[in-house]
């Protein structure tokens, strides 16, 4: 397990009976967690005395539940800083467990001695591309969702990144790979954190035990000549780190190491599983 042990803003204070008690800055949520399945005692006060809780609907979706939240409040993790809130769904716009890989990228971009072009799709709110960006590399960052690039734009502007340090792009990740080839355009890293289910531009099904193939072998054709490294995120249960092996493996050759994500969990001192990733150089 790569463990994101780092972090002194965010810390994972408890997890037990399907929720998580984090703090965030200097404010402490409670969320859902499916993987926290364990009946611990719930015994750090947090749990009673939270600035704001995800409660779930029996009817699906759910809703916070809060006590005069800021719309957003900055998050530091080394020299990056991200805006983080409540969004929908239970989310904040930040997947802390992934500081492990903002690390792997920079010390990857730092230490090639050159300079390095990255492709960051299904980019979110930018936390990979920033670390990319602060790191020195010149980075394109995709998602299809209008609203996350605006926040990747601010997450930037937090960090205080050049203007002209990333390239943001609007538009279906596929569509935009397959572009790239046509236009001859290549990376010497690519980064992804594909969804677990969705629909393209035209209503076709993504599914990512049934895509991922097929979209690491397209994006093999945007691979630069002298690559650094690839980079495959997935929060999909079941897709083991050892899938994500063989599919790289198979494809790119090289060499792929693929393991869970982790936080510390100070309540315990065990840590919490968040995912996987796959790590191709």
């Amino acid at each position: 397990m790569w463990l994101a042990d780092k972090w002194i803003d965010y810390e994972l204070l408890d997890c037990s009976d399907g929720e998580k008690l984090e703090r965030w800055g200097n404010f402490v949520l409670v969320r859902p967690d499916p993987q926290a399945i364990w009946h611990t005692p719930k015994e750090h006060p947090g749990w009673h005395n939270f600035d704001a809780r995800y409660i779930r609907s029996s009817s699906g979706g759910g809703k916070w539940i809060e006590n005069k939240m800021p719309n957003r409040w900055p998050v530091g993790y080394r020299n990056l800083t991200f805006s983080v809130s409540l969004m929908n769904f239970k989310h904040t716009g930040l997947f802390p467990e992934q500081a492990a890989n903002w690390d792997y990228i920079t010390d990857k971009i730092k230490s090639a001695n050159r300079q390095v072009s990255v492709l960051n799709l299904f980019a979110y709110t930018g936390a990979a591309t920033i670390a990319a960006a602060a790191a020195g590399a010149s980075v394109c960052h995709v998602d299809a969702a209008k609203g996350m690039v605006l926040r990747a734009k601010e997450n930037a502007v937090a960090s205080g990144l050049k203007d002209d340090a990333v390239r943001w792009i609007v538009d279906d990740c596929a569509k935009f790979v397959e572009r790239e080839i046509r236009r001859g355009r290549k990376y010497d890293a690519l980064i992804m954190d594909p969804p677990s289910y969705g629909r393209g531009p035209s209503g076709e099904v993504w599914k990512l035990e049934d895509s991922l193939f097929d979209f690491v072998k397209l994006c093999s054709g945007v691979l630069s000549d002298n690559p650094l490294f690839v980079l495959i995120n997935s929060y999909t249960t079941g897709l083991s780190p050892g899938t994500l092996t063989y599919i790289t493996s198979a494809l790119l050759g090289g060499h792929a190491q693929s393991r869970e994500l982790g936080l510390p969990v100070k309540a315990s001192g065990l840590a919490l599983p968040c995912g996987a990733t796959c790590r191709w150089e």
